[in-house]
């Protein structure tokens, strides 16, 4: 027996209605969860159901993902809802491309999946279709649910395939709009990494605004950049402090090239030598599209411009800056050796001039070590001993030295100062001598000690010329003060200056 006319009718009108939302809904904007929402709402009121769920396709990993649902909520103890073309009542649709149709218990059906952030078996009825294209591809699958049990009509399957194409072309232009808005965040990206590499004078800055930059265009947890150095490969910027440590990332920059499980690592190279790698991480390891992996290339290569730029602009500095201290101490050699040819003893002067040359040499030799341009005046002290005693011919001094770090510029001065100290030391002190270094709120105190017959009466620094020249580098230089005390036995020349 046929139905009613008037059923029919009425049938015919709420569907035509339903359509009618249904195109409304999909033209009103180009954002895929705008739209799916609103298919979601129109979809469940006009089939008269207490729930409508829209999956939208990933074809990267072959997953259906949960992207709207309407009468019923998700837990936000976990990621959206997601499962494999052909699993659960609705994967099955999708992997056959036929509607999947339930009156009742649809829970208890072998196809059934669960999820345990959505409460779904309080639902008795199900009725699912894909979300084909007009080419037949997938796009996607969507399902309406009852509470109570309920026969779906031929009419209302058919219909719901109908709204399916139209969602299916929603589907198609958001992602359009998407990946021309995704292409527009990635050229932006590369742009302001450009202008960050051409701009910045200093390598932290620019690495820093690479890494945060690619990870929010690649869609990144992390973007790390990792450098090699003669000590190594060390983390050198990362944009989340979340994810893997510095040491699990550093660990994956060895392996690069790398491109499995999340996780995608390009070598940094300059002219084919490799200066470092860039490792970026997704959220739940998913993979990386083929756009992004793109943009991480571009990013890679930006990166080891940077890298090699600053090393280009930190050597012409270095350059610069031995240049100017090497051409301020041969002044100081020349003033010296000017101050020691004025005296009576030519061959003295000479002696002293080569022990001042060499204590600036074991500067320069330092200060080429260091990486922050100061100079550990322990190790300095302790070199500039050991040459002067052998020159002597005297034992090692005994010693009582602190890490004490000093600039170049200071470095120097106390070389030259101490040189002296110790040598007049070892001439008047028979070889007994004793060097103290220490630091205390901020005062430096070198100490030169021996155990000579002492001070002779009435003497005063004045009377050295090598004492004297002490004295004023000590004033000039340090802004400091070089005194001597008469020790009975021996002669204690105690050198002190502040760092401020």
């Amino acid at each position: 027996m046929s139905e009613p006319e008037t059923t029919s009718t009425s049938r015919a009108a709420r569907h035509l209605r339903l359509l009618s939302e249904t195109v409304e809904a999909v033209t009103s904007s180009l954002d895929l969860a705008e739209v799916t929402d609103a298919v979601a709402v129109a979809v469940a009121r006009a089939f008269g159901t207490d729930a409508c769920f829209v999956y939208a396709y990933d074809e990267t990993t072959n997953d259906l993902v949960l992207q709207a649902v309407h009468g019923t909520h998700v837990e936000a103890t976990a990621g959206p809802p997601r499962m494999q073309v052909g699993e659960g009542l609705t994967g099955w649709a999708a992997e056959t491309r036929e509607p999947v149709s339930i009156a009742a218990n649809a829970h208890l059906d072998a196809r059934f999946k669960e999820f345990p952030n959505l409460p779904e078996r309080r639902f008795q009825s199900l009725l699912a279709v894909p979300i084909l294209d007009r080419r037949e591809r997938l796009a996607g699958a969507m399902n309406v649910r009852t509470v109570e049990p309920r026969e779906y009509h031929p009419d209302e399957i058919e219909l719901l395939e109908t709204i399916a194409r139209q969602v299916a072309q929603a589907i198609d232009n958001a992602r359009l709009y998407e990946r021309s808005q995704r292409r527009v965040a990635e050229l932006e990206a590369l742009g302001s990494i450009s202008q960050a590499v051409a701009e910045s004078l200093y390598l932290e800055e620019a690495l820093a605004h690479i890494t945060e930059a690619a990870a929010k265009a690649a869609h990144a947890e992390v973007c790390a950049l990792i450098v090699d150095g003669p000590e190594g490969t060390a983390m050198a910027s990362r944009s989340a402090t979340d994810g893997p440590t510095d040491n699990e990332l550093v660990a994956l920059s060895e392996t690069a090239p790398l491109d499995a499980d999340g996780v995608f690592a390009l070598p940094l190279l300059w002219k084919a030598r490799r200066v470092g790698a860039l490792v970026a991480i997704t959220p739940e390891r998913r993979p990386f599209t083929s756009e992004e992996r793109i943009l991480l290339r571009s990013v890679a290569n930006q990166a080891a411009t940077a890298v090699e730029s600053s090393r280009g602009v930190m050597r012409g500095i270095v350059a610069q800056e031995i240049h100017h201290r090497v051409k301020n101490n041969l002044q100081t050699v020349a003033s010296l050796l000017r101050l020691r040819a004025s005296g009576a003893d030519p061959q003295r002067a000479l002696a002293d001039s080569v022990d001042r040359i060499l204590s600036i040499a074991e500067v320069h030799d330092l200060l080429t070590a260091s990486r922050e341009g100061d100079v550990d005046l322990s190790d300095l002290i302790r070199r500039v001993s050991a040459m002067l005693g052998h020159g002597l011919g005297t034992p090692a001094a005994a010693e009582e030295i602190a890490h004490v770090e000093v600039p170049g510029d200071t470095a120097t001065a106390v070389a030259l100062i101490f040189s002296e100290l110790y040598a007049n030391a070892h001439e008047h002190g028979g070889g007994d001598v004793r060097v103290s270094l220490r630091e205390e709120h901020g005062q430096i105190e070198l100490v030169v000690a021996d155990a000579g017959p002492g001070l002779p009466a009435g003497f005063t620094p004045e009377q050295s010329l090598g004492l004297k020249i002490a004295g004023a580098l000590a004033a000039d230089q340090l802004r400091g003060e070089l005194a001597l005390e008469d020790g009975s036995p021996g002669v204690r020349a105690r050198l002190t200056w502040s760092r401020t």
